[in-house]
């Protein structure tokens, strides 16, 4: 075994043989995570890890004292925070400065786009990453942190589940059911489910689950946001699941009717990341206007809506039944902006 790794492994020994004297085995894992906290930063505040763990500046105090009593070799000077001896590591994995910034906009996008539960999961795994990072690494990390942000315009989980995700992935893990209360979009009131979560996705901004439901008795897709209560449970599948993807793919096709339309050429493009969500199939040139051609199932909301975030550069050549559901939903708008309605 390599100097070093004797070495971290005499100081947790070490840590846990301080710890057991002073009879507090909770603080066991504290110190090793404080051990890898210290390696994230060039210099680290006690403020700053009190904050993240959660006590006090004097228990930040105690703890670093347990560290050096254990062979760490930990500089600090008053008002300015903590910092490990130059060259002092756990056994080394390197990422390239390339790779090290890399890691700067995953963790934006998992701050945005992942509940309370899976980011803190993150945010943990991250101190580890930034731990191990050569100086030139992690200044590369530190200079990138502030200048890249992300914005969400959805609620992608409901208020009074911030651990969906997380509750989600132990499902499927370990094959575990999971009760929701669940509303539906053409329901007055949620509804109590016990499903059997196969698999997750992002689609049109949104998290998905793949679940087999016990109430339909049949597979259905569940969106995060309209989760307002989700549990854990000890109950196993009773059943053995496809991957995720071959539910998605149904083989009982819904019913589809074929849509045609003509989009001025300078919008065309810019509805081409969307069009797939509608069963787009075809299209063509027509002088200044493009051609498409749907194969869709969402005549009652779905494609009639999508088509009026473009419609005053776009008209419809079939079927007469989307024409008149387009009408149908300009005429109540028209009808909510009068003053007064």
């Amino acid at each position: 075994m390599p100097k070093a790794h004797f070495q971290i492994v005499y100081v947790f020994l070490r840590a846990f043989h301080l710890l057991m004297k002073s009879d507090h085995l909770n603080r066991f894992d504290r110190i090793v995570a404080m051990l890898v906290h210290l390696q994230s930063g060039r210099v680290v505040k006690a403020q700053e890890m009190a904050d993240r763990f959660q006590v006090s500046l004097r228990t930040i105090y105690r703890d670093i004292r347990s560290l050096e009593a254990s062979g760490v070799p930990i500089t600090g000077e008053a008002g300015v925070g903590y910092s490990l001896v130059e060259g002092y590591r756990l056994p080394p994995v390197m990422f390239t400065r390339e790779e090290a910034g890399s890691f700067v906009a995953a963790e934006k996008l998992m701050q945005k786009f992942s509940d309370k539960a899976l980011g803190a999961h993150y945010e943990s795994a991250m101190y580890k990453v930034k731990s191990i990072l050569r100086g030139s690494a992690k200044d590369r990390v530190a200079a990138l942190e502030t200048q890249i942000w992300v914005h969400s315009s959805q609620e992608l989980f409901h208020e009074s589940t911030p651990d969906a995700l997380d509750v989600i992935l132990d499902g499927i893990a370990e094959k575990k059911q999971v009760t929701l209360q669940y509303q539906s979009l053409y329901s007055d009131e949620p509804t109590d489910r016990i499903v059997e979560p196969v698999g997750l996705f992002n689609e049109n901004n949104y998290w998905y689950v793949m679940a087999y439901c016990h109430l339909r008795a049949d597979y259905r897709q569940f969106r995060t946001d309209r989760m307002q209560v989700i549990r854990r449970t000890n109950l196993p599948f009773t059943k053995e699941h496809r991957d995720a993807a071959g539910y998605r793919n149904s083989d009982v096709p819904a019913e589809r009717t074929k849509v045609v339309i003509r989009v001025d050429r300078e919008v065309s493009k810019h509805i081409k990341s969307g069009r797939r969500y509608y069963g787009f199939t075809s299209e063509s040139t027509i002088g200044d206007q493009v051609e498409m051609v749907f194969q869709t199932s969402g005549m009652q909301d779905g494609f009639p809506r999508w088509f009026m975030m473009f419609g005053d550069c776009a008209h419809i050549v079939e079927p007469e039944s989307l024409r008149a559901r387009v009408s149908e939903l300009l005429e109540k708008a028209s009808t909510n902006l009068k003053p007064g309605s």
